[in-house]
């Protein structure tokens, strides 16, 4: 049989360069037309990607040539602040007819971060219905969840019949997006349920519209907290949620975008806290702004710093007569902040759930103690082991002396790390139950609070067992 060698030829597939591209289509000399029907064939979160690369006589060419609804579009994929920036380019005559037709919750995002004065040129040029919505929006605060919803959805009545309500559908099609989910209301406009696209078209047309309406959807109220409702809209797979007032009337709804968006924010701002900052930061930020954010918890944790040095200094007698348990202070203080970090992270993780009950807070401090003290058993073994026989052979340092440091360390772990765990479980609990935030335990918080729990464990075990039980000093 004659052998045939078969050869695989590998490509490389690379992405497209359509910033380049777009670029290029800008900066050229192309007709307006022209210009527009090129960049119709790219997506408009490309072109915003690119808007930060042109320069502002590039930017306004392009508000020219764009249709108002393509413009729109790629607002729509710009940080609210950049596309504030970009909005200030235009005319008030343009900014308007771009800001009614963004959601409206975008457009009140990007509103924000105008100045007052021509914000207030803007909305006044604006349709009266497009006022309407914007200043609803504008009324809830930027955490209350009513701040991220839009009216851009499909109402229907609950005493229509299914033709109807098909007919509703289309004629509110021309104007609203959002048509996956219809939402019913009664004659007060009190949110009475919820129907599937699906269902209605295929709904005969002696089928009552009640049978295909879903009276238990979820909801939320526009005043809620955007923190306390995202655990919530995460757990239903709907791409759109409606939000009441108080008086259980439909206002609008969040989007499964608007969640996402939520989500990020939130994980970012936890992130942020968790890293000792008061708010998020950018890395175009002013330097006098960072350290604004900055300096609040430097100085908390400054404090607390101090008090370790203190009592660092308390057991001067402990360190003139055993130097050599200086060189492994480190190892007890790093132990004892990584095991408060981890048990911080798995707490804040575990309290998103709003639901917790006393058994279970009581079950997570319990879990996460055994577990400090067994990986410290564990940890304290090894080092007890390790150490000595580094004391004993490189140090020249007799065994006994050797093995009594090292167990004295050894120890010292096992109660840093179990005290630790406590510390980085409680912590968050009892912020929470006072209400505040418990991202707020930060993790430099966490850290300083166990060097000083380590310090205290490591040089009080060693004035204890090592100067006044063996006398070694």
């Amino acid at each position: 049989m004659e052998n045939k060698e078969i050869t695989v030829s590998t490509e490389v597939v690379t992405r497209p360069d359509y910033a380049t591209e777009i670029a290029a289509i800008i900066r050229g000399n192309d007709s307006p037309k022209t210009m527009t029907n090129k960049l119709e064939d790219y997506h408009a979160n490309d072109i915003a990607e690119v808007m930060t690369e042109l320069t502002q006589p590039e930017r306004k060419k392009l508000y020219r040539v764009c249709s108002l609804d393509m413009l729109a579009e790629i607002f729509e994929y710009l940080d609210e602040d950049v596309a504030g920036e970009y909005l200030n380019e235009t005319d008030i005559k343009k900014a308007a007819a771009v800001i009614s037709k963004l959601d409206t919750d975008t457009a009140v995002d990007i509103l924000r971060s105008i100045d007052k004065e021509k914000r207030t040129l803007i909305i006044d040029t604006v349709d009266p219905d497009v006022q309407k919505e914007i200043r609803l929006i504008a009324s809830f605060d930027e955490d209350e969840i009513g701040s991220r919803m839009t009216v851009n959805c499909i109402i229907i009545r609950e005493d229509m019949t299914v033709k109807q309500a098909m007919n509703e559908l289309v004629r509110q099609a021309e104007d609203n997006d959002n048509i996956t989910t219809l939402f019913v209301v009664d004659e007060n406009n009190e949110f009475y349920g919820a129907i599937d696209l699906k269902d209605l078209i295929t709904a005969r047309s002696g089928t009552a519209l009640d049978d295909i309406i879903a009276t238990s959807f979820p909801y939320v109220y526009a005043t809620e907290q955007t923190a306390d409702c995202i655990e919530k809209l995460k757990d239903y797979s709907e791409s759109l949620v409606p939000v009441l007032d108080d008086g259980n009337r439909l206002l609008g709804v969040i989007t499964s975008q608007n969640i996402i968006e939520a989500s990020d924010e939130e994980m970012g701002e936890d992130y942020a806290r968790l890293a000792g900052l008061t708010a998020e930061e950018d890395l175009n930020e002013p330097l006098g702004k960072s350290m604004k954010k900055r300096l609040p918890w430097l100085l908390i944790l400054l404090g607390l710093g101090i008090l370790v040095s203190t009592v660092v200094g308390a057991f001067e007698r402990v360190v003139a007569q055993l130097t050599l348990i200086m060189a492994f202070q480190s190892l007890i203080l790093d132990m004892a902040g990584n095991v408060g970090t981890q048990s911080l992270a798995v707490t804040i993780r575990v309290l998103t759930d709003e639901n917790l009950t006393f058994k279970q807070k009581l079950h997570l401090v319990v879990k996460e103690t055994r577990v400090g003290f067994f990986n410290g058993a564990l940890l304290g073994t090894v080092s007890f082991v390790l150490v000595g026989l580094y004391i004993c052979l490189f140090k020249g340092k007799d065994i006994l002396f050797a093995f009594a440091v090292s167990g004295c360390i050894g120890l010292s772990l096992i109660l840093a790390m179990l005290i630790s765990s406590a510390v980085g479980t409680l912590i968050p609990l009892f912020f929470k139950k006072i209400g505040v935030d418990p991202a707020v335990a930060s993790g430099p918080l966490i850290t300083t609070v166990n060097d000083l729990v380590a310090v205290v464990a490591y040089y009080g075990m060693s004035w204890l067992l090592l100067l006044n039980i063996l006398h070694l000093g």
